[in-house]
């Protein structure tokens, strides 16, 4: 019997806290589906989802960070147009200057108050439940 079974994956809300409003840096993606998301990818196998977020954040935007805590799981199967996945979001930090690298295009650092229209995924979502829980304290459910 063959079971399929849906991929883990990571994304990791970056807030920049060397600057003014703790702004949080987003990607353009490279592959489709093409436009704004959350830093982030596929778990490895063999890997914990900690060493995933912090491998992919080096690797999407160039910078060491620091994990906070896990936010939230996101596991509606339709979240990803490409396959059924699962993702765990963690809240972490970093300084300094991101470049753009491995699936990123490019990046951008946003303040809550500008994200971009055309966020890729569920990552509409994710940032709505962290802006909520950035200024009020609450979780998303």
């Amino acid at each position: 019997m063959a079971y399929r079974n849906p991929a883990p994956t990571v994304d990791i809300i970056i807030e920049l806290i060397d600057r003014p409003n703790r702004p949080i840096i987003l990607i353009e993606r490279l592959n489709p589906p093409l436009g704004w998301a959350i830093p982030g990818g596929f778990v490895d196998y063999g890997e914990s989802v900690e060493t995933a977020a912090i491998r992919e954040a080096k690797e999407e935007i160039g910078l060491d960070i620091k994990l906070l805590e896990q936010f939230h799981v996101y596991s509606d199967p339709s979240r990803d147009q490409r396959k059924h996945t699962i993702s765990i979001v963690f809240l972490a930090t970093a300084t300094g200057e991101p470049t753009a690298g491995d699936d990123a295009k490019n990046f951008k650092v946003f303040d809550l108050w500008e994200l971009p229209d055309s966020l890729c995924f569920d990552h509409d979502k994710i940032l709505q439940d962290y802006w909520h829980y950035r200024h009020y304290g609450k979780r998303p459910c």
